[in-house]
């Protein structure tokens, strides 16, 4: 396939509001639908959805192999800015329209037409089926603003004996008439969202060291007492508003271990799945680098590769920028034991620390290990604990 047609569509209820965007691909005479992507992005501005569908757009092209690429969107900003008669100016959209430009750098020619809105209507369709998907985060909100939040209905963590249970390296400071307030010198004001990040049991593949993306392997023996002691510990923390787990089975199965000692429900969010490593899935770091040499060299460092007919870690940041969002959204000022695997762990300490890449590469975390990472409503985040595995001995 080498020309395609992408449009693409991004809308924001409230701009900004609840956001989310469409793309889909077709073939050169439009009679045919070749990829579809859709995605609530959280709040945003109707123009950063809009950007956020032609990077989708671009990189599902991509994807199929494409080398030409008309884009038609009716989206007037983004398609002037693209084309380069218009200037990017807003400092939101500056770092989206250089994605997009090194996206369309990988294609032999893409270009850019306005289309009214009538004639884009099935990227728009998928735009507003994204933002429907974003409803329940909404309700949440205003539940919470009205004092009716559903669920556990305790306060947040306010006085110093609860605190210091979640964290052995800095004392708390705070009293039940003060607010928490953000560590060192952030800065940050209010109370956190608190994501407590654990990592899964072992598995079979674990043991063996191998690339375990998508595959579904269940936990070990061994995997299965690690995710029970892990509960033991999260329980007697106490204050824990909920149990969100990645939808594999080895993280469902240690999420439900803790969410039985919690006495809470677990919900499965599809955006906490691990990379997906596709041809490498199974392999060895050396098999997968005797398969590819070049690639899996290159790959090591470079977040927008992906293994063959995988995910690159750079898609793994944005459905994971999404599930953050959504978190803080869903759980103000609360605490959330999060289960999932190595790169979208690593990745929300990525997100909390504001640091690049190159901590991907170099962070080690152990099976069943414990993360602490904090989301203040301000925006600020400050990261706790990293790669806790003293509740395993013994």
């Amino acid at each position: 396939m080498t020309e395609v047609i992408v449009e693409a569509d991004g809308g924001s209820r409230g701009n900004p509001g609840p956001a989310g965007y469409g793309a889909v691909v077709f073939d050169t005479d439009r009679a045919r639908v070749l990829a579809e992507r859709k995605e609530y992005v959280g709040v945003a501005t109707n123009n950063v959805a809009e950007y956020r569908g032609l990077l989708a757009g671009l990189a599902a092209a991509a994807e199929l192999g494409a080398r030409v690429v008309a884009v038609r969107m009716d989206s007037k900003l983004v398609v002037e800015q693209m084309s380069g008669r218009w200037k990017v100016k807003h400092a939101s959209m500056i770092p989206l329209a250089e994605q997009a430009r090194a996206l369309v750098a990988g294609f032999d020619r893409v270009s850019f037409t306005w289309i009214p809105r009538a004639q884009n209507s099935h990227a728009d369709r998928l735009a507003n089926e994204a933002m429907d998907d974003g409803a329940l985060v909404g309700t949440v909100r205003e539940a919470v603003a009205a004092g009716h939040a559903p669920g556990d209905q305790e306060p947040a963590v306010t006085d110093p004996a609860t605190e210091q249970r979640f964290t052995a390296t800095e004392p708390a400071k705070t009293t039940a008439a003060q607010p928490l307030s953000s560590p060192g010198w952030t800065g940050a004001v209010g109370r956190p969202t608190r994501l407590l990040l654990l990592r899964h049991g072992q598995t079979a593949l674990s043991v063996e060291r191998r690339y375990s993306g998508r595959g579904n392997p269940p936990l070990t023996d061994l995997g299965r007492e690690q995710a029970e002691r892990a509960a033991k510990m999260l329980a007697a923390k106490g204050d824990i508003a909920a149990v969100v787990s990645s939808p594999l089975q080895r993280a469902r199965s240690t999420a439900d271990a803790a969410a039985t000692a919690l006495g809470l429900p677990v919900r499965v969010l599809d955006g906490l799945t691990e990379t997906d490593f596709g041809s490498w899935e199974g392999l060895t770091f050396a098999e997968a680098a005797q398969r590819d040499p070049e690639l899996h060299s290159a790959w090591l460092g470079d977040p927008s590769l992906s293994a063959p007919g995988g995910e690159s870690f750079d898609q793994v940041r944005e459905r994971i920028e999404a599930v953050r969002r959504d978190l803080v959204a869903l759980y103000p000022e609360q605490n959330v034991v999060v289960v999932s695997h190595v790169t979208p762990i690593k990745t929300l300490l990525q997100l909390a620390l504001g640091v690049g890449p190159s901590l991907l590469y170099r962070l080690h975390l152990d099976l069943a290990s414990l993360c602490v990472a904090e989301f203040y409503p301000d925006g600020g985040a400050s990261v706790r604990l990293v790669n806790d595995t003293s509740y395993l001995a013994g």
